[in-house]
This record gives structure tokens, sequence and C-alpha cells, in this order.
């Protein structure tokens, strides 16, 4: 008997214990505002000038920009127009970003919109445009034309074929 009592004592304190575990709510994670309450805070670095004062090469690529919107695929736009306070710099708008570009001529011809922050590119050739995203290796919208565009592509010679 003393053996069934001591069986049974052991046996109500084990399931005591884990009823008592399991009625004792989980440990919630630390909000953000907890976590950083206790973290002094680190003060932001200093602003670097994304916009130094535009070279003349700047600003002459500046002058061979199409301002103005473009007509994209999928119907989507790009409007390209000069930066309201930095000469030689321009601001590219699609969907609701806007970017402040430097504009830079490449060994090709092709204008370069270089976004300042490092994130996006528009390319201007002839006959199109397209705007990248740099970080993501990948098109954000291309087959984008300005009328300047359209209107070369009208009066273009047709394209001559490459015999082998």
């Amino acid at each position: 008997m003393k053996k069934t009592t001591s069986l049974f004592a052991a046996t109500l304190l084990c399931w005591s214990a884990t009823c008592s575990w399991a009625q004792t709510a989980p440990a919630k994670p630390a909000s953000a505002a907890t976590k950083s309450a206790g973290k002094p805070k680190r003060s932001a670095p200093a602003a670097a000038n994304l916009t130094p004062q535009a070279s003349q090469e700047q600003l002459d690529a500046a002058e061979r920009t199409h301002f103005g919107d473009y007509a994209c695929e999928f119907n989507q736009t790009v409007h390209v127009s000069l930066h309201p306070t930095q000469a030689g710099y321009v601001e590219v708008k699609h969907l609701k970003k806007v970017f402040v570009m430097r504009p830079v001529m490449s060994s090709t011809g092709a204008l370069r919109l270089e976004d300042v922050r490092g994130q996006t590119l528009m390319l201007q050739i002839a006959n199109k445009s397209m705007l990248m995203d740099t970080k993501a290796g990948r098109r954000l919208v291309d087959n984008c034309v300005h009328d300047i565009q359209r209107e070369f592509m009208k009066n273009a010679p047709p394209a001559t074929p490459v015999l082998n």
C-alpha cells in the first residue's frame, strides 16, 4: 500500500507541475520599441552631398536629356524633368517614386541618367529608353519612348539585314 501511495503522490505531483506549466502563458517577444528602449541611439552619419555642383560635361549631358513624358510598356509612364534646385541634375518619376539623377554621356553615345543614391539607372538611346534597378539587376520598365524618339524611329531608314 505504501508503494501505491508513493506512486500516486509522484504521479499527482508530476501532473500538477505539468498543468501549472501548461497554464502559464508563453513569454511574448519584446516589441521593437521595448528592444530599442534600453539601447543608446546612434546619431545618424552626416548626410553626404549627393548632388555636388555639376561639371561642364554633366551640364552638356543634361542638355541632351529628353524631358517630359515617356510612354512605356504595359501602359506605364516615366516623367523626366529638370531638378528644381540643382543645375545639371534631373528628376525621374516612375509610379510613386522620384529619383534624382546625374546625366552622363557614355562612350557609345547613349545617355545614362545615374541615380545619385546608386539604386536606379535610366538609359536613353536613339529609339527607346529603359529604367533599371541596378541593385536588383533588373528592368523596372522597358520600351519607354519619348516623342523625340518616336519621331526618330519614324524617319529612320529601314534596317539592313546582316548577311553571313
